[in-house]
């Protein structure tokens, strides 16, 4: 064989190897920092997020993390068992194995089933639906003595809330598909176009409130030739939003007679306000309801924090709309979930960072202790009530986290 011949032989066997399965070297996990991360299967009606891919799962478990993953937890976002047991974590078929992980990350908060299969002590991670929460599920969450955090509550470093951000601006792209659908002849509603075609007058959008929801409807709309009035009693978020949208917008305080007016005249109307505790005022009284357009279109996104419509009755994926004087009322808490596969993308990219640091800092408290950013979307601990806002909601008593932590 000739030197050059017995090169290329060595150089096709050495490609040959690249096919084979390759063992990847064990990494040591470290006792402190190790979590056991259970993703159980969300049971709420048509909640088809799932807050980590199987991405993130490969992350996770190259840092000393384990994954545990029940069957079916990512069928809906279309990300399939095979895809998180290729990428490290262990699928489970039974629920109970699943949530005696100490470190529980689901979407929906869990049922009074759920929570007693936790152990006490151990940490959820889950929303927290202002509009459904009782004393009751208080009141079991503390029996149980867990450690949890609502991720609507967590800021980021800056201050920013991520999870909120992120999922207000898929609500907030969302929104106008949605009234596009029901406005269509098909839905019985108004039979026109959202938009504006030549010759023919804009639809007119009306959108309270000036957050990120705001900011991504009005941004839809525009893309689609709607005329849009934007009302909130914030004038820096005003401001903020005209600067972001880079084109003119008629804004407003929350005028009674103007908003009034605009409602008369609004083919859609989007209900957008986030409050900061407790929920969001009641704007939009019936009689101004009254007054709208037959087969015009309210989508309230604030409905999961209890609405700004009086009219508002909160509804699910599976019968979204009911009509109240004959305008069409879309309020349903998770729109995000009705693209569940670019929600759970979102939401694993924020849970990952978080969950590594948790390992990095040593535990949950650890982390809260260091990090007051994160200590502020804690609700629970130890069986204590210790948000203000839930405890003034549900008329409870809580206690100052960061004097619970420091007594650690």
């Amino acid at each position: 064989m000739s030197k050059q011949s017995g090169a290329s032989g060595f150089e096709e066997l050495a490609k040959e190897s690249l096919l084979y399965p390759q063992e990847q070297p064990a990494l040591l996990k470290n006792k402190e920092n190790h979590l056991v991360i259970g993703i159980p299967k969300e049971l709420a009606t048509f909640e088809n997020r799932v807050p980590i891919t199987p991405d993130a799962v490969a992350v996770l478990v190259a840092n000393g993390h384990e994954v545990i993953v029940e069957a079916g937890a990512g069928d809906a976002a279309h990300f399939s068992d095979r895809e998180y047991s290729e990428a490290g974590a262990q699928i489970e078929y039974s629920r109970e194995k699943v949530f005696e992980a100490n470190f529980v990350l689901k979407v929906e908060p869990p049922t009074f089933e759920e929570l007693e299969l936790m152990k006490p002590h151990h940490t959820l991670v889950s929303a927290l639906p202002m509009a459904k929460l009782t004393a009751e599920y208080i009141q079991a969450v503390n029996q149980k003595r867990l450690t949890c955090f609502a991720f609507e509550f967590i800021e980021d470093k800056t201050g920013n809330m991520p999870v909120v951000r992120a999922m207000s601006e898929i609500a907030g792209s969302t929104v106008l598909l949605i009234a596009s659908e029901y406005l269509n002849t098909m839905n019985e509603g108004r039979g026109i176009i959202l938009g504006g075609i030549t010759g023919v007058p804009p639809t007119k959008v009306v959108i309270i409130g000036a957050g990120t929801v705001a900011e991504y409807a009005a941004r839809a709309a525009l893309g689609l030739g709607a005329e849009v009035k934007i009302f909130d009693n914030n004038i820096y978020k005003l401001r903020r939003l005209k600067y972001a949208l880079g084109q003119h917008v008629y804004t407003s305080t929350l005028n009674t007679l103007l908003l009034r007016e605009a409602l008369s005249e609004a083919d859609v109307a989007i209900g957008a306000v986030r409050a900061q505790e407790g929920r969001p005022p009641c704007i939009v009284t019936e009689d101004m309801v009254r007054a709208m357009k037959p087969n015009s279109v309210i989508i309230d996104v604030s409905i999961d924090q209890g609405g700004v419509f009086e009219t508002s009755e909160l509804r699910t994926h599976r019968k979204p709309v009911f009509k109240k004087y004959d305008v069409i009322h879309y309020c349903v808490p998770n729109i995000a979930s009705r693209v569940a596969h670019t929600s759970s993308i979102a939401l694993s990219n924020i849970f990952t960072p978080w969950i590594l640091e948790i390992g990095e800092s040593g535990g949950v408290e650890k982390m809260m202790q260091r990090n007051p950013w994160f200590m502020k979307g804690a609700y629970a601990f130890r069986g204590k009530l210790t948000n203000a806002g839930v405890a003034k909601k549900l008329g409870m008593q809580y206690s100052d986290i960061s004097l619970l932590l420091a007594g650690l």
